[in-house]
């Protein structure tokens, strides 16, 4: 269960850390890839996690929690509507079974200056926008010029070391790099966001808008009810439709997202057959909340579909730029009220495991203790990072899941007490300034209450008062952006490539930026080179190297009281739909690979009017 976050179309960072073969070639390449052979070849059909027979038509409605304001998915303010991402279609693709690999989609081709200084993209001729338009070298200038403004927050930290965009040609443009050690720039590039550069200049950008968009992707929006639920439908000839990079996808003809005030509400509408699929993030809702007339009746399937993807980390965060939480030593110690164990087996049915890495489920986290040139590097800023980095593995604190935590909290109270704070009465105040230990915890999710009352209780037999606060989704992703918090729930996806999304997570440039996701307000001079250390590594070793370097860095800085993961995405869904055989390694539910079999919608809903539970 995961907090509301700000929309972006950046779903996955992918990067490029070792040389193009064919890069220096004159014939523009079909794709790119960080390592090694592309997996699919020029002239290739589908991906094979596609079915390029599927039979296109029928409805797919999904759901969405609280509100929404904003059609422009791309500025930090407003409530953006889900499932923008339809609208909007990126110069290259991603391949979903290949870790770092991207295919033409916009551009049919793309070649690397030898020096890596540069990249141009080739245009498809028949790219055009939803009005009709063609898409043309200026367009593509013109987004990237506007979306890396300053005020574009996460599109300006990565493409920062982009010097410029230039249209060379009918259908060419030429990306110029600050230089050739940036070594992701060619694969970022290639997911910029192509927007219509007529609509936007005879719109305001920078302003929230309930007016359906011009875009160039395989849908286009057919109903809004602000608020309240948004309508996709599918584009009858798309001029992408028969690329290698969709075909087999986008198979249903409506998409449509409703909204619902909670997580208790919509999964009851599920349950009810007001949508028809559910990825579930809630593990008592996956275990118990399916139960009912449709389950038992075979109409609702329940799918665990394992994933590869690193996991990243999701925990309370502390904001470090109050005074409360400046001191690690004090961050560290409150980590101690929370039990995992006990959460895990009370409340989880034992279905999650414990986050102790910023990437989790995979070889990028860090383990044992730091040797080689890992070491090498850690060396140079002994002194100005944690100590434990060079002695210790990280592990969080542990319990036997009894609930009893009584060594704990008497550990938590001995940091707390080496950290100027001691105990008066029941409560705990400072040494200096006899100020008592209290602050907020906010949150946007009413589910997490079950999770975060008992470390308030915790909390409480330490002498600190903790106070939750639930509030609506506006009003959490405001407060997020301007850093109005004293602790929330965090959550930093990770890809199989890190890069110069590291900057907004974790750089000092970042700290004091509003809307940026570097939460904790962390500024550290030796997390700052391995960033950029990150992005310039030559090839995976290095990455790996420097990668576990930063975890290191990060899980022994407490910013962040670790909480859980699992290694499979959980998915619900009416049994209207068939899916390919072959699930994507990175991204295993896919839905728009999906597809409604002929005759199941009517089916269904026949089906639906027959249970007992069936709304009226």
């Amino acid at each position: 269960m995961f907090p509301p976050r700000v929309v972006t179309l950046l779903a996955c960072f992918l990067v490029l850390s070792s040389p193009i073969a064919a890069a220096a070639e004159e014939t523009p390449n079909h794709g790119l890839s960080m390592f090694g052979d592309l997996k699919y070849k020029s002239g290739f059909t589908h991906f094979e996690w596609t079915n390029p027979d599927a039979p296109k038509g029928g409805t797919m409605k999904l759901s969405a929690l609280g509100t929404f304001d904003s059609l422009n998915p791309f500025l930090v303010k407003g409530a953006t509507a889900s499932g923008l991402g339809y609208l909007f279609q990126t110069l290259m693709a991603r391949s979903e079974d290949e870790p770092f690999a991207q295919y033409g989609l916009v551009a049919d081709g793309v070649t690397i200056a030898p020096d890596r200084t540069s990249v141009t993209y080739h245009l498809r001729p028949e790219a055009t926008f939803s009005d009709g338009s063609p898409i043309t070298p200026e367009d593509v200038v013109w987004s990237f010029e506007t979306l890396t403004r300053p005020q574009m927050l996460l599109f300006h930290d990565y493409y920062a070391d982009v010097v410029k965009g230039e249209k060379t040609g009918d259908h060419l443009v030429k990306f110029s790099f600050r230089d050739g050690r940036n070594r992701e720039l060619p694969l970022i590039i290639g997911e910029l966001p192509v927007l219509s550069k007529a609509y936007w200049t005879a719109h305001d950008f920078d302003k929230t808008t309930l007016e359906p968009p011009v875009g160039n992707g395989p849908y286009t929006i057919a109903a809004v009810d602000p608020g309240r639920s948004i309508t996709y439908r599918r584009v009858p000839n798309w001029w992408g439709a028969n690329l290698g990079v969709a075909k087999g996808r986008f198979n249903v003809d409506e998409i449509r997202y409703d909204y619902y005030r909670d997580t208790t509400v919509a999964l009851e509408a599920f349950k009810a057959g007001a949508y028809d699929v559910r990825p579930e993030n809630n593990s008592k809702a996956w275990a118990t909340g399916y139960d009912g007339p449709a389950l038992a009746a075979g109409l609702i399937t329940k799918q665990d579909i394992p994933n590869a993807l690193p996991q990243g980390m999701q925990g309370y965060v502390f904001n470090t730029r109050r005074q409360l939480f400046a001191d690690p030593l004090v961050r560290r110690a409150l980590g101690y009220a929370f039990d995992f164990e006990w959460t895990n087996k009370t409340l989880f049915y034992g279905l999650y495991t414990r986050s102790h890495s910023y990437w989790n489920n995979s070889e990028l986290g860090s383990s044992g203790l730091p040797t080689g040139a890992e070491l090498a590097f850690l060396e140079g800023y002994r002194g100005r990072i944690p100590d434990a980095v060079f002695t210790a593995e990280y592990a969080p604190p542990k319990t036997d899941g009894s609930g009893n935590l009584r060594d704990n909290l008497k550990q938590a109270l001995d940091f707390l007490k080496q950290a100027g704070w001691s105990s008066k009465g029941k409560q705990l105040v400072n040494d200096k300034t006899g100020t008592p230990f209290e602050f907020e915890i906010l949150e946007s999710d009413i589910s997490f209450e079950r999770v975060t009352l008992p470390m308030i209780q915790n909390l409480q037999r330490l002498g600190i008062t903790a106070r939750l606060r639930t509030v609506d989704t506006s009003q959490y992703i405001s407060r997020l952006n301007n850093f109005d918090f004293d602790m929330t729930t965090g959550q930093w996806p990770q890809s199989a490539s890190p890069g110069n999304e590291q900057r907004d997570f974790w750089s000092s440039g970042a700290a004091d930026r509003p809307g940026s996701r570097n939460l904790a307000g962390v500024k550290n001079p030796a997390i700052d080179a391995l960033i950029e250390q990150l992005i310039t590594v030559p090839d995976y070793e290095a990455l790996k190297t420097t990668t576990h370097a930063l975890d290191r860095i990060l899980v022994n800085g407490y910013y962040v009281i670790p909480q859980w993961y699992r290694a499979s995405s959980w998915i619900a869904y009416w049994n209207k739909f068939q899916r390919p055989t072959v699930a994507p390694t990175y991204y295993p539910t896919a839905l728009d690979s999906w597809w409604v079999a002929p005759g199941k919608d009517s089916e269904i809903e026949a089906a639906k009017a027959k249970l007992p539970s069936a709304p009226k």
